[in-house]
């Protein structure tokens, strides 16, 4: 999981919860007293400490048998790989455009399946890449780059922190993200290839947009 924050707090809970075997958690960042009306895996007095300590230990203390690596480090170019290799699922729970380009860029060259999700304010969205399988028709499926072939100029789109969020947001996109892992673990259901599926909480309506490989 890519970053402990508002969504891999509801993310790591339920996968958790589910008994998934073992869980790397990477997240460079320490908790902040504003975090915690969205990143819930992280209590009070965790206020200081390292993201990836705090929720490694909560990870624990839901379910003992979940081996968890803690790997408080910033997801680069340079350690990429080997931070995201030997997983079964990736997932993306970032708040900027450079590290999910590179989060998938790299699952891609690593064969492994991406959930990725992101909100801001009211809106949320995830979706599922995996370019390196092939669609019902024996096309390839899409890339992260089909979907989003060009990076926002630089503080054109701001963070979270920047722009806020609803903290029950983050708990919907990440409660769907570890949804989309267990689907892809167990094989069971249709993860959501060549789907954005978006959500608006102030008309509580979801909608599903298509997109497939660009030539």
């Amino acid at each position: 999981m890519i970053g402990a924050g508002g969504l891999g707090s509801p993310a790591l809970t339920y996968l958790a919860a589910a008994g998934v075997g073992t869980l790397t958690v990477i997240d460079d960042d320490a908790v902040s007293l504003s975090n915690l009306q969205r990143q819930t895996l992280h209590m009070t007095d965790a206020v200081g400490q390292p993201k990836a300590q705090s929720a490694a230990a909560q990870i624990a203390a839901i379910n003992p048998h979940v081996r968890v690596d803690g790997r408080a480090e910033r997801l680069a170019p340079d350690n990429a790989e080997s931070l995201l290799s030997g997983h079964d699922v990736i997932m993306d729970g970032s708040d900027n455009f450079e590290t999910r380009r590179l989060a998938a860029d790299v699952a891609e060259r690593l064969e492994t399946p991406l959930v990725t999700g992101a909100i801001q304010r009211f809106d949320g969205s995830v979706t599922v890449f995996a370019p390196f399988r092939n669609d019902e028709d024996g096309k390839p499926l899409p890339r992260y780059r089909d979907l989003y072939p060009d990076l926002p100029a630089p503080g054109t789109v701001p963070t979270c922190a920047e722009a806020g969020v609803l903290g029950a947001l983050a708990g919907v996109i990440g409660s769907l993200m570890a949804t989309e892992a267990i689907k892809l673990v167990t094989g069971a259901g249709e993860p959501l290839f060549g789907r954005l599926l978006l959500y608006d909480a102030l008309s509580t309506r979801f909608e599903t947009m298509r997109y497939g490989r660009r030539a």
